[in-house]
């Protein structure tokens, strides 16, 4: 028996003596390299692409198995412009045999240099990373396909994993779409991962070259134990790009396999968007009118979600001199149920419009508003069905939102303490109440947008309470055209979001009353002492002419595109004036009838005799952009007013009526116009 075992373990040590020696031996004396043509043959049955070992291989077996290879080619499908898809000058891997008999995995060397992808479009849409595989499974019944191992609860099937050296050096990828005629690349792509293991943060370092401009990732992730996809998982990052852009990422997910959750504080420092383009050779969209904004931008928040529902808290946006603070959630994403309070402090929206364009030629511009007043129906001219808006997310969406701004500016206009409550559902919005304060006086609105139908119906209802008009008209339009308080109760309907479509559509009335103010730019007492010395005008004051007023009454209505005046009517201790017509927006035509009367004497606007009765009618026609004044004569002529036959006397002198009552019409003209534009 002792012989037996002696004899049996000296065997033993003679077959391990040979297994060692064959392992080392092997690969010395056996010429790997004759097998190159089954392994091109391999692997291009499996890719479905030509492949290609342009170099020698060399393998190991002990105490490192290992392969390294080097020039591979990877080759396009028939019809590309270039031979490879993806090309590697050098590939190595090697890990240790004695631990893997423990399922313990422990790589030396996992190196890849200088790969280069190249990513094809052609014209007609076929891309060269389609098909890429060969034959597929997809028509496999779930029981042929084979499932992934893995271990018992989501376990990997390894004890442990180390790495040593992980890298990428000297990557590029090029992109180019024959269609778009474009091209894209990424050069210099290094990626090199250090302590990598189950049980420790892996650290993380990559850097590249987007269109020539520097992009980099740093930072941990880990460890992800050894059931990944499961607990927690720090993370901690900062992205650089176009040395312009730093975004730092800190927080966890957590069980990303099953609840897929996340929590993160994401933080972007301060930045020029107008460099960011400038650094990637890329055109700034819009040119402001203040060339000095978007200079300082900056970004934080916390993120915190899942799959199915995520929210944003403790929100922070500083853009140039302006704060906005935010909290936002979302969730149920297939019918999004959408909750936010947004808060700014100011902002100076006219910094951020675009310049205005100088009016070089106010001819050439008369010309295109003329074009517009034909009346032709312009609405086939808009895009079809192909082009019509999907309204189908926002008849899903549930919405219930605040908003809150300290001051604004906007087209002139200063505007402070606005408060918005926005609530929809189900495809109709509201925006109840929406209220701010402006020029001393207040407004009280409420909207509502009805999607639920093809195109959108609106309404919008208005109250207005002591705003000052001069200043504000001064402020938005740089024109003294009206003064005094205004107040207003207004409400409108309408259908689509086309311009010309809502002109058409747009229905309902309401009242403006401006009270203790004056009209400037015309004079109308002035007008009505005219009457008797045969329009006569006086020399011309230095002082704007103006029509002073206790109230000012404007009642409208409108009815599809046409908005009718029945009865506005101006009051002063001395004057009246009555104005009625209509005007339709869509052939921005006019058709007013004025009416001045005298109810005492003009004495506080340069005469002093008594008068009272009709006075100078006249009627207002044309368009918006070339308003026609004449004198009502025929109806001047047939009313009962004092200084009749002296008037008929002075309307005889053809030439001196001409020129005097032209003058007379240009003032008007100018003031109307002023209130049109």
């Amino acid at each position: 028996m002792k012989k037996f075992l002696k004899w049996a373990v000296i065997a033993a040590g003679v077959f391990v003596i040979a297994a060692v020696a064959a392992i080392l031996l092997i690969p010395q004396l056996v010429d790997v390299n004759k097998y190159r043509p089954q392994i091109e043959e391999l692997v291009t049955e499996k890719t479905g692409r030509p492949f290609e070992l342009g170099g020698e291989m060399d393998i190991s077996v002990f105490p490192w198995v290992g392969v390294k290879l080097t020039d591979l080619h990877l080759g396009n499908p028939d019809g590309f412009e270039k031979k490879d898809f993806i090309s590697v000058k050098n590939f190595e891997v090697r890990l240790k045999v004695i631990p893997l008999l423990f399922k313990n995995v422990e790589v030396k060397t996992f190196v890849l240099e200088e790969p280069v992808i190249l990513l094809e479009k052609r014209r007609n849409g076929a891309a060269n990373w389609e098909g890429l595989g060969g034959k597929s499974d997809t028509g496999k019944t779930e029981k042929e396909r084979k499932p992934a191992e893995t271990g018992k609860s989501g376990q990997l099937p390894v004890k442990s994993l180390v790495v040593g050296n992980f890298s990428i050096t000297d990557g590029i990828v090029r992109f180019s779409d024959r269609a778009l005629d474009m091209e894209k690349e990424i050069s210099d792509i290094n990626l090199v991962l250090k302590d990598i293991s189950l049980d420790s943060p892996v650290s993380i370092n990559f850097s590249a070259l987007v269109d020539e401009q520097p992009v980099s990732l740093q930072g941990r992730a880990g460890p992800i134990g050894k059931e990944p996809g499961k607990g927690e998982i720090p993370l901690d990052f900062t992205l650089k790009a176009a040395k312009q852009l730093s975004v730092d990422l800190k927080g966890s997910v957590i069980d990303p396999a099953t609840r897929q959750q996340f929590d993160v504080n994401l933080e972007v420092s301060e930045f020029s968007l107008k460099k960011l383009f400038s650094a990637l050779d890329q055109p700034f969209p819009v040119q402001t009118a203040d060339p000095g904004v978007l200079e300082k931008i900056s970004f934080a928040t916390r993120v915190k979600g899942n799959s199915e529902a995520v929210a944003l808290s403790d929100g922070r946006l500083v853009l140039d001199d302006s704060e906005i603070t935010f909290t936002a959630s979302a969730e149920e994403f297939s019918r999004p149920d959408v909750k936010f309070d947004v808060r700014l402090d100011q902002i100076d929206l006219d910094r951020y419009l675009p310049a205005a364009e100088k009016d070089t030629s106010s001819g050439e511009t008369g010309k295109k508003q003329e074009k517009k007043t034909d009346g032709t129906d312009r609405s086939a001219e808009k895009t079809g069905k192909s082009g019509e808006i999907d309204y189908e997310p926002l008849r899903k969406l549930v919405l219930d939102g605040s908003v809150t701004i300290g001051r604004l500016k906007a087209y002139g206009a200063k505007i402070q303490d606005i408060t918005l409550k926005v609530t929809g559902k189900d495809g109709i919005f509201h925006a109840d109440p929406v209220k701010m304060n402006l020029y001393q006086g207040s407004v009280m609105s409420k909207a509502r947008v009805d999607v639920r139908k093809s195109s959108p119906y609106s309404s919008i209802s208005l109250d207005a309470a002591d705003i000052k008009t001069g200043p504000l008209l001064k402020d938005t339009t740089d024109k003294n055209i009206i003064e005094g308080t205004v107040a207003s109760d207004i409400d409108l309907s309408m259908k689509g979001l086309d311009a010309d479509i809502i002109k058409k559509s747009l229905n309902g009335g309401g009242e403006l009353v401006f009270n203790d103010g004056a009209i400037v730019g015309i004079d109308i007492a002035g007008m009505v002492r005219n009457a008797k010395s045969g329009i006569s005008l006086k020399e011309k004051s230095k002082e704007k002419p103006r029509t002073d007023f206790t109230e000012l009454r404007v009642p409208f209505d409108v009815k599809d595109r046409v908005v009718n005046t029945p009865g506005a009517d101006l009051k002063s201790p001395l004057l009246r004036v009555s104005a009625s017509g209509k005007a339709d927006l869509v052939k921005t035509t006019l058709d007013y009838r004025i009416e001045p009367r005298v109810v005492g004497t003009l004495k506080g606007q340069g005469d002093v005799e008594k008068r009272s009765g009709l006075m100078v009618p006249f009627l207002v026609t044309g368009t918006f952009s070339s308003p026609k004044i004449k004198i009502d004569t025929k109806s001047l002529m047939q009313s009962e007013i004092p200084d009749r036959e002296s008037l008929k006397e002075a309307l005889k002198d053809k030439d001196t009526r001409k020129e005097k009552s032209e003058d007379l019409k240009e003032k008007a003209k100018g003031a109307l116009k002023g209130f049109l534009e």
